[in-house]
């Protein structure tokens, strides 16, 4: 059974610092990407970064990048190493399964949810003064 579990969500002020992590299981870790989306209230669902464990290529949406990192280690783990976290990075994130190995972001006409089956539940992030 395929699972994802996003966990490290919390209240932080503006500027601080959270890493969100991944925990995955029921499938081999290589060979899919993973990827982190997000949903805000009233707002479109987003995709903010993906990885591809087997080569450890990486990919931001523009609105995170400088400030998310995202890795993976040999515990099927993912994490979001966000920096410098904004008001308007407040949402539930989500980890998900990518069998497109992150297509979206290379090619930006491809569906949102492309590849993407399988997701956890989401762990929510709110950025507050």
């Amino acid at each position: 059974e395929v699972q994802l579990q996003a966990s490290g969500g919390g209240s932080v002020h503006p500027g601080e610092s959270l890493t969100l992590s991944c925990t995955v299981s029921g499938f081999t870790f290589d060979d899919y990407g993973i990827g982190w989306f997000r949903q805000a209230p009233g707002k479109e669902r987003e995709r903010v970064s993906c990885i591809s464990p087997s080569d450890g290529t990486t990919y931001y949406a523009d609105s995170v990048k400088g400030r998310f990192t995202i890795s993976s280690d040999n515990t099927n783990t993912v994490y979001l190493q966000m920096n410098n976290l904004k008001p308007e990075d407040t949402a539930v994130y989500y980890c998900g399964q990518d069998a497109s190995m992150c297509l979206y972001y290379i090619d930006h006409t491809t569906p949102f949810y492309y590849g993407m089956d399988y997701w956890g539940k989401g762990t929510q992030v709110t950025v507050s003064s």
